[in-house]
């Protein structure tokens, strides 16, 4: 298996030869290792394949780069993710572009049963924010795997609230994973790999240049079911990706904003020539993806969850976990005195999260 990714890393360093070259010639040979044990000419024969690309494959010194990327894997604790392993994203490897190997490093699943991307301008308004915020608010009880770039603006305030919420996240990055681009974004990154993670098709070693990132773009599309964009002008990397997401069949949505904010023109413009429909709330995600529908006052009450301060978390945490428990039980958990349990209790009854049972019981608001 070692020697097989050695492989694997070596055709991805390969000069010239993108994805869809790769696949073509794993196809031909049969797997990546058997691609470096053909000919020169064996090579030619294959469409696509000229002298020079051939004799590329035939360069040995692509083993010492690959060498480096496994030796970095081994340390590191990062995943290679082929793209023929069950744990790669199927949602991208169907798309000719997508990359044969992905370095992950996280702990959640890529093929999450629902999947959303958010973008957008990486200035974005305090009114984009608070939508950016909301919609995830929103969508937390239906636990969707959150997908952005871990960009300045929109994308960091999606990963930073998705933190916060507990929601799965992954960031898609431009670079190796020997590092973080922005440095100012170290530390939601940490927290991300606790319920999500970081994912690249960019060896380690390899810097965050322009031109990496319309690359990964792409994979923030193809990774998605729904496009979510919150702020953007008419040019730039969301109006790229939410391009490629429609290239892709993906749906793309889009907050409407004023007629004259260089924010909104890009969103307004994917709306008015329907490359994206209006989203005001998550309810239009929802019921244009048509996920099962919750029951309301579960929502509501999951939606204030994240509202009630630590103790009163402590509490539902309690309740959870039995089907009802008696104030004295409570206050022993909680190593609280009788009055504040009660002003505690008290409070929680009047947010409609827990109710009162005969005999001073407590227990959730099913």
């Amino acid at each position: 298996m070692k020697d097989d990714l050695l492989y694997q890393i070596a055709l991805t360093a390969l000069e010239n030869i993108g994805p869809k070259t790769a696949r073509t010639l794993i196809s031909y040979c049969g797997g990546a290792r058997e691609v470096f044990d053909c000919t020169e000419k064996e090579l030619q024969r294959i469409p696509g394949i000229g002298p020079r690309t051939a004799r590329f494959i035939q360069d040995d010194k692509v083993f010492k780069i690959a060498e480096q990327q496994l030796a970095f894997l081994e340390k590191s604790g990062v995943q290679a993710l082929y793209y023929m392993d069950d744990a790669y994203p199927q949602r991208l490897k169907r798309y000719p572009d997508a990359p044969i190997l992905l370095y992950f490093s996280g702990s959640v699943d890529l093929n999450h049963a629902r999947t959303v991307a958010i973008v957008g301008t990486r200035k974005p308004s305090k009114f984009g924010l608070a939508n950016c915020e909301l919609l995830l608010e929103e969508l937390m009880p239906f636990q969707p795997l959150i997908i952005s770039g871990l960009a300045y603006g929109v994308d960091v305030c999606a990963h930073r609230k998705c933190v916060e919420l507990g929601i799965p996240n992954i960031g898609v990055l431009g670079h190796g994973l020997s590092r973080i681009y922005p440095p100012a974004h170290r530390g939601v990154a940490e927290k991300m790999l606790e319920n999500g993670g970081l994912l690249t098709e960019f060896r380690h070693d390899i810097m965050p240049d322009r031109e990496h990132f319309p690359m990964r773009n792409r994979i923030i599309a193809a990774l998605c079911d729904a496009l979510v964009v919150i702020e953007t002008d008419t040019k730039g990397g969301s109006i790229i990706s939410a391009k490629l997401a429609n290239g892709y069949n993906k749906d793309v949505f889009a907050f409407p904003g004023r007629v004259n904010d260089p924010k909104s023109k890009g969103c307004n413009l994917l709306i008015k020539s329907h490359q994206a429909a209006l989203i005001e709330r998550a309810k239009d995600l929802v019921y244009v993806m048509r996920w099962p529908q919750m029951d309301e006052a579960k929502i509501i009450q999951q939606q204030l969850f994240v509202e009630l301060g630590e103790d009163e978390k402590y509490v539902v945490d309690l309740l959870r976990q039995t089907e009802s428990s008696s104030m004295d039980q409570l206050t022993y958990a909680m190593g609280k005195s009788g009055s504040e349990m009660a002003s505690l209790l008290l409070d929680l009854e009047f947010k409609g999260v827990i109710k009162s049972l005969p005999g001073k019981r407590y227990m959730l608001v099913r």
